[in-house]
């Protein structure tokens, strides 16, 4: 049988433990560009929602793009599904070079549209169909980069190298910001909404041609080469086999997306709208808090290989319960950016015990035949319905003057998790990757 790379045999040969981290890097650069073009469109949203939408209040023009976000997260499942499909059948590498070629797509398509004052409703047609190519692109690239890089890693550390998924999620997240920021200190407010905010789709459509490059030379993982499976690869009915499994994966990360998705895209426009707290200051409230928790998660991730996953996810479901609400009224009351940071950086911490392990434990739940479709389609549902509408279920909700009960909806979250957490097994002793 083929030694693997990550196996306990190749890990202990010469040059193994390298070339799993020239896997892991290539994957993760790859996954940075990904969500780089998916967070551009959270960070620029303020300034281009007035080009693709109708003359109204900013309320009104950030809910029509909070919608069209959410609009991309119903396609996750979709790609989920056929990435999932693909990368089982024909390999991880492949389904990761198709997902950045559809995110290059859509981010040439936003970056090329036309105003809506030219084009009339062609405009937010075109941003909408933009955004479910990347909806597809993003769904497929969660379940197949947590399947390779799990599978890629050593024995022993694979929650410490599975984490970097998140590392580069984040990364490319703070790089949209980054580039936000850039551009504010160069160009003026009249700049950036008229024609700045093209610019990091511009620059994101360039590197995900580059990354498509680089996938190319990735190797593809030991799992996939030596598994069975057949024409059961990557089907429904093969993944129906596994209906615990699939509801694990769904409440695993109920409580997880919701959480993420507050205090990681919605935060900024709510110290903005609420606290009342500048742009530019917020941006790098926003900046900051992230580049902490980026180097949180492989620290996290390293903790789970000595004292298992469970352990943190319990700590998050815990603090997430408790302490939601305190620290979302304390910031909406204030303008201090220094207790505002503080505040974001603490509701980070708390879910880093859910992020750092997210990759790891659903793929340590699922068969090597079907494990890309089973991470990536009931994640993707969840986080379709659950992540994706968490900023437009807090806009409306302050729109509708009940900003508030947003906070306890989000613990609430976290608690069904919670519950989730308490009656799960150790993922790490009974891993199905190890298998």
């Amino acid at each position: 049988m083929t030694t693997e790379v990550g196996s306990r045999d190749g890990a202990a040969r010469p040059g193994g433990e390298r070339r799993v981290v020239a896997n892991v890097i290539r994957g993760s650069i790859g996954n940075l560009i990904e969500w780089y073009d998916w967070y551009a469109y959270t960070a620029f949203s303020v300034y281009f929602a007035a080009a693709f939408f109708p003359d109204g209040d900013l309320t009104a023009q950030l809910l029509n793009t909070a919608g069209v976000f959410a609009i991309g997260f119903l396609m996750r499942p979709l790609g989920g599904w056929m990435l999932g499909r693909y990368a089982d059948r024909f390999g991880r590498r492949a389904a990761l070079t198709l997902s950045v070629t559809l995110m290059a797509c859509g981010s040439l398509v936003i970056a090329a549209t036309p105003s809506y004052e030219t084009i009339g409703l062609g405009a937010p047609l075109l941003l909408v169909l933009a955004r479910l190519v990347q909806g597809i692109s993003v769904g497929g690239e969660y379940s197949t980069s947590a399947t390779y890089l799990s599978e890629v890693a050593t024995p022993g550390k694979r929650g410490y190298y599975s984490s970097f998924q998140y590392v580069t999620l984040v990364a490319g997240q703070l790089t949209a910001l980054g580039v936000q920021i850039l551009l504010l200190l160069v160009l003026t407010n009249d700049q950036m909404e008229s024609w700045g905010w093209r610019i990091p789709f511009v620059i994101g459509a360039i590197g995900a041609i580059i990354v498509m490059w680089l996938r190319r030379g990735m190797d593809e993982t030991e799992s996939y080469k030596n598994s069975s499976g057949g024409e059961s690869r990557g089907t429904i009915k093969a993944l129906l086999q596994h209906p615990k499994e699939c509801l694990l994966v769904v409440g695993l990360t109920l409580g997880g997306t919701v959480a993420f998705y507050t205090y990681t895209t919605y935060l900024q426009k709510y110290m903005v709208a609420t606290a009342g707290i500048s742009k530019p200051t917020a941006a790098w409230i926003n900046f900051f808090a992230l580049l902490v928790f980026l180097f949180l998660q492989p620290l996290a991730g390293a903790l789970s290989d000595r004292i298992g996953r469970r352990w943190l996810l319990l700590t998050f479901g815990i603090a997430g319960t408790v302490l939601t609400v305190p620290i979302m009224t304390l910031l909406g009351g204030t303008q201090n950016p220094f207790l505002a940071f503080a505040l974001m950086l603490g509701g980070l911490v708390i879910v880093t015990g859910y992020t750092s392990i997210n990759a790891i434990v659903k793929a340590e739940l699922f068969p090597t035949n079907i494990r890309a479709l089973g991470v990536g389609l009931p994640y993707a549902l969840t986080v379709a319905i659950f992540g994706g509408s968490s900023e437009y279920v807090a806009l409306w909700l302050k729109q509708a003057g009940m900003e508030s009960a947003f906070f306890w909806y989000v613990s609430g979250c976290v608690l069904i998790s919670l519950l989730v957490y308490v009656r799960m097994r150790e993922t790490s002793k009974d891993s199905r990757i190890e298998a």
